[in-house]
């Protein structure tokens, strides 16, 4: 397993191999107001580690720790909470952030070449989920991965939006999945201007507006 770290926009980078993320005796927290809903973050007291809309599937799910009652969750004003809300102001105010919190995500092989494919996929637009288990195959050197297990993958990210898996769509481009929910998915990708399509695979448009860009998929 390995730990990841961000300090720059657009990537992360393999710093230390360990069997576990360091694991902190308290996680701090903070809360988040978004117009879809609330966000909790959590901390290490450096970087982010989590970030969720409330009450969804998979909420402080911290991949490389322990079962999160043994760990002391405190709320706590950090820097990196200052920095993550203004990356959501940026982001919630219709534009694509030009930086990104640093962060530190520990996961499984799959889960980590998952998401750093995810981080790949531009704002305003979307990915299969066979396209990302195609380059997920070619980068683990194995003949193929289906897009099941991807789909474990995706739905497992501890860092909602930043890590951005909602931008992974079903093979005719339909909305499939998604940990925050499905009409969370919709709007999130219509504040992107990304040309979305409902389950029966009809185009459902993007929104309007400057603040969003007119893109497509990029696979």
């Amino acid at each position: 397993m390995m730990i990841y770290e961000s300090t720059a926009a657009k990537g992360v980078s393999a710093t230390e191999d360990t069997q576990t993320c360091a694991a902190p005796r308290r996680i701090f927290t903070h809360h988040y107001a978004t117009p879809l809903g609330g966000m909790t973050m959590a901390s290490d007291g450096a970087v982010l580690i989590g970030l969720w809309f409330d009450g969804q599937k998979y909420f402080a799910r911290i991949p490389g720790l322990a079962a999160a009652a043994q760990y002391e969750w405190t709320e706590a004003s950090l820097p990196i909470f200052a920095e993550t809300e203004r990356w959501l102001d940026v982001y919630f105010g219709g534009r694509e952030p030009d930086f990104t919190p640093a962060f530190s995500v520990g996961g499984t092989p799959l889960r980590r070449a998952v998401w750093e494919i995810l981080l790949g996929i531009p704002y305003g637009q979307t990915a299969s989920y066979g396209a990302i288990a195609r380059r997920v195959a070619e980068r683990m050197g194995i003949p193929a991965m289906s897009a099941r297990a991807v789909g474990g993958a995706v739905g497992h990210n501890p860092l909602s939006l930043i890590i951005p898996c909602h931008r992974a769509v079903g093979a005719d481009g339909s909305l499939t999945g998604y940990a925050g929910g499905i009409g969370r998915k919709e709007m999130l990708l219509r504040l992107e201007g990304a040309e979305i399509r409902d389950a029966s695979g009809k185009n459902g448009g993007k929104r309007s507006g400057s603040a969003c860009k007119r893109t497509n998929s990029m696979l």
